[in-house]
């Protein structure tokens, strides 16, 4: 990682830690919290269908056991 980041990122711990504004240190944390991405929006449309149509097919009964499974695939695994 870049040295000037790591600067960067010491620079700020020393900060927060000397800080006594307690706005200050909620509005970094309203940041922090506003900067976490969810998966789900990071991954294809495809792979949301494929998600779901599998929690349909749980919801259903439709699944293999782990040994069905690994009879029907053992010849690839």
């Amino acid at each position: 990682m870049d040295i000037n980041i790591q600067n960067k990122k010491i620079e700020l711990i020393q900060w927060l830690s000397t800080l006594n504004d307690e706005s200050i240190i909620e509005k970094v944390m309203k940041l922090r919290e506003n900067e976490k991405t969810d998966w789900w929006k990071e991954i294809s449309k495809e792979e949301r269908k494929s998600i779901e149509k599998g929690i349909q097919d749980s919801d259903s009964g439709k699944l293999k056991s782990h040994s069905e499974a690994k009879k029907l695939y053992e010849k690839w695994l």
